[in-house]
């Protein structure tokens, strides 16, 4: 669990570089949403992570 913020992050970084080499609109605006969206997962998965730690913690 711990690299799926990281792999999220990579399938962002793909999908940023896929929107900057083409030259559709279209394509160009999918893949950008698409690299939203990654980031995102990458962030809850961060923060789900962080979450799940504290609970650990507390019940120690």
């Amino acid at each position: 669990m711990a690299d799926d913020a990281t792999t999220f992050r990579d399938r962002a970084t793909q999908a940023r570089a896929d929107a900057a080499n083409t030259s559709l609109q279209n394509v160009r605006e999918r893949c950008e949403r698409s690299a939203a969206t990654w980031e995102a997962m990458a962030v809850r998965a961060e923060r789900v992570a962080h979450e799940r730690a504290m609970k650990v913690a507390a019940q120690s």
